[in-house]
């Protein structure tokens, strides 16, 4: 169970950023990190528009020290005009410094982004700030901007430079879905809340194979192996469960069992899964994104048509970081359509849960599935279910489900092959049919050597 301290800015070195600058230095920073942001987004746009794509990271900082450096000459030059005292080389250097982090990290949040003890930060409005530490322990955070629209205006700005697309964030557009530098989700609302609200979920991308989810108990080594084997034998696999249970990262750990010489095409709302970070297991992949309208209301591009430009690209293998609306169908159809192995993930209360999630988004498309086409299209793309949930304030698999492709009627049938024991945690429950059972053997999976007292895998 966690537990709840409240703590002031000030205690602890991990959580607290250091002294904000105040009065008229503050007002610079502010002016300047409106003035050189303009600058670095017009910039952005002018690279666009000459078909060059934004500019790299190296690039945007090298300009953005430049751009501010000229601007701090320029009042220093207005100041001794003037007969006023321009700053001092301490405050300047301060001011350079606070820009900077406002420009390149997010400001007054950059020490919570920066902590390693953080696992998710939960903003609404400026000062009322609330840590969900990697221990499960809930802790009371510091302000992280003066006032609400100091922190609308500096979501808004990231929300503008960072990612691959300018994204908005006004009264307009008052949801952003965003991935940070570092890899972590942003999701922030403004004007339907009663505050702006900012929801970061930190990614540890040290977790990224599947024997590190076996030494932290997300399950046991006999389910490590068959899951490894199965992605080699190229199942395709639905990775589901609810909020915050792992998905993604259960998602990354399966991935990395992929042989390197496969092409990969990952496809996602915010990019997550991070196959970028691993050129060396994965140095032929392509990593999509979705893309909002713009102020015009045009220039959207979908997960769906996302998936469906992924089947053009000669992937080995197709993954979806998570299905909840029209990309169901064009996933389905490559699952079926020769593209073995691929993946996704879907929330789901329970591994049997996620067919009448799928029936669900499948009748809410253009082609308006019914239920019986749709169970159809499932019987033949998806091979197996892997579900996620808390067990005892942990993350565990509870329930891997075969889809056998074969219905009765209306229904998928399926055999749950671990189903959750006395305590949650996934258990043996059923065997695999003879032909995965000769997959399996195929890729690495000894069958011998973790075979059931009671003859459960024969």
């Amino acid at each position: 169970m966690s537990t709840t301290v409240a703590i002031s800015p000030q205690q602890g070195s991990s959580t607290a950023s250091s002294a904000p600058l105040e009065g008229e230095a503050a007002e610079l920073v502010g002016r300047l990190h409106r003035i050189v942001g303009e600058s670095l987004t017009a910039a952005h746009s002018a690279h666009e528009d000459a078909g060059r794509g934004r500019l790299s990271v190296s690039d945007e900082r090298a300009l953005a020290r430049k751009l501010l450096a000229d601007e701090l000459r320029r009042l220093a030059t207005d100041a001794y005009s003037t007969g006023r005292q321009p700053l001092d080389e301490a405050t300047e250097d301060a001011v350079m410094t606070a820009v900077l982090d406002r420009l390149h990290g997010l400001a007054r949040l950059q020490p919570l982004l920066d902590d390693p003890s953080i696992r998710d930060i939960h903003i609404s409005g400026a000062n009322r700030v609330w840590l969900t530490m990697r221990d499960g322990t809930k802790v009371r955070g510091p302000s992280v901007a003066a006032s609400d629209d100091e922190l609308v205006e500096l979501i808004a700005t990231a929300a503008r430079r960072l990612g691959r697309s300018e994204r908005r964030w006004d009264h307009a557009q008052p949801e952003l879905n965003l991935q940070l530098p570092n890899g972590d989700r942003l999701h922030a609302l403004m004007a339907v809340s009663g505050r702006p609200t900012v929801t970061i979920r930190r990614h540890d991308f040290d977790i990224h194979r599947v024997d590190q989810l076996v030494a932290r108990g997300v399950c046991n080594d006999l389910l490590a192996g068959f899951l490894s084997a199965a992605v080699r034998a190229r199942a395709n696999v639905i990775v589901a469960g609810g909020t915050g249970t792992g998905k993604t990262t259960m998602l990354r750990c399966l991935i990395n069992e992929i042989e390197p010489d496969e092409r990969l095409i990952t496809v996602e709302d915010s990019l997550e899964i991070g196959l970028e970070r691993f050129e060396d297991l994965h140095p032929d992949h392509e990593t999509l994104e979705a893309r909002e309208a713009n102020t015009e209301g045009v220039g959207a591009i979908t997960l769906a048509d996302l998936v469906r430009s992924a089947l053009r690209m000669d992937p080995h293998r197709v993954i979806v970081g998570e299905v909840r609306g029209a990309e169901v169908l064009p996933m389905l159809l490559a699952m079926s359509q020769g593209n073995d192995g691929s993946m996704c993930s879907i929330h789901a209360d329970s591994s049997k849960g996620v067919f009448g999630r799928l029936a669900m988004y499948a009748a809410m498309t253009p082609e308006r599935l019914v239920p019986e086409v749709t169970n159809l299209l499932v019987a033949n793309a998806v091979d197996l279910i892997v579900h996620l949930g808390w067990v005892e304030g942990e993350r565990r698999i509870t329930s891997v489900r075969q889809v056998t492709g074969t219905l009765e009627g209306p229904h998928i049938v399926s055999n749950e092959l671990w189903r959750p024991d006395a305590t949650g945690t996934a258990a043996p429950a059923a065997p695999p049919t003879r032909e995965l059972t000769d997959k399996l053997e195929r890729y690495g999976f000894d069958i011998e050597a973790h075979a059931m007292a009671d003859g459960w895998w024969r």
